[in-house]
C-alpha cells in the first residue's frame, strides 16, 4: 500500500484523458470551464490558505515560547476543530442547495438556504460548545500529562467563544462563493490576518512583546498558549462582521421571507450536511487520534507532529479552495440541467488539484528542514519534523484528489458516500496501520504517518471512481 501511494500519480494521468473522451467536449468548452474554475478557485483558495495563515502565525508565536506551549496548541486546536468540523458540515450541506438554485436562476431560494444556515449555526453550535467543554475535561483519561492538559484546556476556553460565530461565517461564506462574489471573503481573510500578527504577540507575550519593540509597557500579563487562542476568536469575529456587512449590501433585491425559518429546507441542508460533518469528524478525529499517540510516544515528536500538521494543511488549503469551487460549478452546472458540464467541471477540478499538490510535494521534498524552520528554531523538533514531511511529500497527491473530490460529490449532493469512504480508508486501513508500525514495528513518529498516507490515498482513489460513475449521466438536482 505504501508503494502504491509513491506511484499514485501514473494511476490519475490516464484516468482523466478517458474522461475527457467520454464526455464528447471540445476543447474551447474544455478552455472555458478551466478559466472559469480558476478564476473562482484563486480568490477561494488564498481565502483558505489566509485561514491556515491564522494558525500558522500563532503555531509560530507560540512555537517561541516552548515546545509544550507548542504541543498544547495542536492539541488544543485538534480537539476544537474534531467537534467544530460536525457543524461545519451542517454548514457545508448548504453548498448543493444554494449553487443549484443559482445556477437555476433561483436567487430568492438560494438566500433563503442561507438564513436557514444562519439559524442552523445557532441551533447546532451551542450544543457543540458543551461537547467540546466536556471533551476537554477528559485529556488525563487519555494519557496527556497534567502540565500538557492544563495548558491545552486554557487554549480551548479561550477559542469556545468563537465556535458559533464560525459557523455562521461558513454560512455566509458558502453562498458568497456559490454567487461568484469571493471579494468579501478574500478582504476578511486578509483583514483578519493583519489583526492577527500584532494581536497573537502582545496577548501570548504582554509587556514583553511591547518592550522589545521599543513601546511602553501597558501592564499586560503574558498568556502563553492561551493569548494565541483568543487571538483566533477575534480574528473569527472580525471574518463575520466583514461578510455580514456584505450581505446586508448586496439584501435589496432578497424575498422578504427569506429570513423566517423554512423546516423543509433546514430539513433538506441537515440531511446533505450530516455526511458532511460526519466525515469531517472521522477526517479530523483520525489526525487527533494521531494527536494522542504522538504525545503518548514524547513531547518531541508531539511538537514535530505539530509543526508538520501546520505546513501540510497550509498547502491542503489550496485543493480545498479548488474543492470548493468545484462545487461551485458542480452544483451551477446541475441547476441548469447540463450533464456534459457537470463533468467537465469535475474533472478540471481534479486535474487542477493534482497539478497544484505535485508542486507542493516537490516543495516538502527538496526543503524540508527550511519548512519546519518557519515554525520553530528548537533543533531537536525541526530533526524531528523533517522525517515527518518527507512521508507528507509522498501523500500530498492523494490529499489533494480526496479535497477536491469531495468538493466535486458535495456539488452534486452526494454526501453519504464521501462519509463512508474517509470511515473505511481511515479507521480501517491508515489508522491501524499506523499503530502497528509504530508501537508494534517501532518506527517512530513516522509510522503514524505512513499509516495517514495509506488511508488518504484508499479515499482519493474511492472519491475519484466516484464521481467518474455518477457523473456519466444526468445527475438529478437536490
Amino acid at each position: 500500500m505504501l508503494e502504491s501511494t509513491s506511484r499514485r500519480p501514473s494511476f490519475l494521468v490516464p484516468q482523466i484523458p478517458s474522461a475527457t473522451a467520454a464526455t464528447g467536449g471540445n476543447v474551447a468548452a474544455w478552455r472555458r470551464e478551466a478559466r472559469a474554475l480558476l478564476a473562482l478557485s484563486l480568490p477561494i483558495a488564498f481565502s483558505h490558505l489566509g485561514q491556515t495563515l491564522l494558525g500558522v502565525v500563532d503555531t509560530a508565536v507560540v512555537g517561541r515560547v516552548g515546545e509544550l506551549h507548542l504541543g498544547a496548541a495542536g492539541l488544543g486546536n485538534a480537539l476544537f476543530f474534531t467537534v467544530t468540523v460536525l457543524g461545519m458540515g451542517v454548514m457545508l450541506g448548504l453548498d448543493p442547495v444554494i449553487a443549484q438554485a443559482m445556477g437555476a436562476g433561483e436567487a430568492n431560494k438560494a438566500r433563503r438556504a442561507l438564513w436557514q444556515g444562519v439559524w442552523l449555526a445557532g441551533l447546532v453550535g451551542v450544543p457543540l460548545m458543551l461537547v467540546v467543554l466536556l471533551a476537554s475535561g477528559t485529556l488525563e483519561l487519555m494519557g496527556i500529562a497534567p502540565d500538557s492538559a492544563v495548558l491545552t484546556r486554557a487554549y480551548v476556553m479561550a477559542r469556545l467563544p468563537s465556535l458559533v460565530p464560525f459557523l455562521v461565517f461558513v454560512a455566509l461564506r458558502c453562498y458568497l462563493q456559490a454567487a461568484g462574489t469571493t471579494r468579501p471573503v478574500v478582504t476578511a481573510v486578509v483583514l483578519a490576518n493583519i489583526v492577527n500578527v500584532p494581536l497573537s504577540i502582545v496577548l501570548v507575550f504582554g509587556d514583553e512583546a511591547l518592550t522589545r519593540a521599543g513601546l511602553p509597557p501597558l501592564g499586560l500579563p503574558a498568556l502563553g498558549v492561551a493569548g494565541a487562542g483568543w487571538a483566533s476568536t477575534a480574528c473569527t469575529l472580525v471574518q463575520v462582521v466583514v461578510l455580514a456587512d456584505a450581505m446586508r449590501r448586496s439584501s435589496s433585491a432578497a424575498e422578504p421571507n427569506a429570513r423566517q425559518v423554512d423546516a423543509v429546507v433546514m430539513k433538506r441542508a441537515l440531511l446533505l450536511g450530516l455526511p458532511i460533518g460526519l466525515q469531517l469528524v472521522a477526517e479530523f478525529g483520525v489526525f487527533a487520534l494521531v494527536n494522542v499517540a504522538m504525545a503518548n510516544l514524547d513531547s518531541t515528536s508531539l511538537a514535530a507532529h505539530q509543526v508538520a500538521l501546520t505546513l501540510a494543511s497550509a498547502t491542503f488549503m489550496v485543493p480545498v479552495g479548488i474543492g470548493a469551487a468545484t462545487s461551485v460549478r458542480v452544483g451551477r452546472a446541475i441547476g441548469q440541467g447540463d450533464a456534459t458540464g457537470t463533468r467537465r467541471a469535475g474533472i478540471v477540478g481534479l486535474g487542477l488539484g493534482t497539478t497544484f499538490m505535485i508542486g507542493s510535494a516537490l516543495c516538502f521534498w527538496l526543503f524540508p528542514e527550511s519548512l519546519a524552520a518557519i515554525i520553530t528554531s528548537d533543533a531537536k523538533v525541526i530533526d524531528a519534523a523533517v522525517g515527518l514531511l518527507l512521508v507528507a511529500a509522498v501523500f500530498q497527491i492523494s490529499d489533494g484528489v480526496q479535497a477536491v473530490g469531495a468538493g466535486a460529490l458535495r456539488g452534486a449532493g452526494d454526501t453519504r458516500f464521501t462519509f463512508l469512504a474517509n470511515v473505511a480508508g481511515h479507521y480501517l486501513i491508515g489508522l491501524p496501520l499506523g499503530l502497528v508500525l509504530t508501537f508494534v514495528l517501532a518506527a517512530g513518529a513516522p509510522g503514524l504517518w505512513w499509516g495517514l498516507s495509506a488511508g488518504l490515498t484508499v479515499v482519493a482513489i474511492a472519491l475519484l471512481r466516484r464521481f467518474l460513475r455518477i457523473s456519466a449521466g444526468a445527475i438529478a438536482r437536490v
